[in-house]
């Protein structure tokens, strides 16, 4: 798992990235941007973008799942809130 965060003014960006091992890798992208109001806390930024990375990353995870399990099932999967 790695979570990568890049910096650009007020404007956080991460990429989260999960590789499986059989070297499949799942990602998923989240962004935050301090309000021009709020005090500049860098910190603040990198945990809601990561937040939201994780987010999507966990999202695809389980539509895959979901892919994965309808696939191998003799009847179609329910769909479920995890």
């Amino acid at each position: 798992m790695r979570i990568q965060l890049t910096e650009d003014g007020d404007d956080t960006s991460a990429r989260a990235a999960l590789t499986t091992d059989d070297g499949i890798e799942v990602t998923g992208a989240g962004r935050a941007r301090r309000n021009p109001s709020d005090p500049a806390v860098p910190e603040i930024g990198d945990e809601l973008a990561a937040a939201r990375a994780l987010a999507d990353l966990a999202e695809s995870l389980a539509v895959s799942a979901r892919r994965d399990i309808a696939g191998s099932a003799d009847s179609p999967a329910q769909n479920r809130s995890w």
